[in-house]
């Protein structure tokens, strides 16, 4: 089963994806036309990351992403903030 999200005016579900260095992307599908909304996530090669964290993109187009994946269980609460603002959160899918 697919995890969806509701965010903005969209009916979304989330694909997890890979970066080339190895680490998850998570980008939301509008689940009626399977285009892609946006990504999520946000890769930061230089910041050591644990395995199963991951970070995410809470401004701009993606304003209000965060307390949408964390209300779908997708990720967790931050754990911590990059020094640019982007929270780090553990991925729960």
């Amino acid at each position: 089963m697919k995890n969806k999200v509701t965010f903005q005016k969209w009916s979304c579900f989330i694909q997890k994806e890979m970066y080339k260095n190895n680490r998850t992307a998570l980008c939301l599908i509008d689940c009626v036309t399977g285009e892609e909304i946006l990504y999520a996530s946000v890769n930061v090669p230089e910041l050591a990351l644990k395995q199963d964290e991951i970070i995410i993109k809470n401004y701009s187009e993606n304003e209000g992403i965060l307390p949408v994946l964390v209300a779908a269980k997708i990720i967790s609460e931050p754990l911590r903030f990059h020094f640019a603002g982007f929270p780090i959160c553990k991925l729960l899918i």
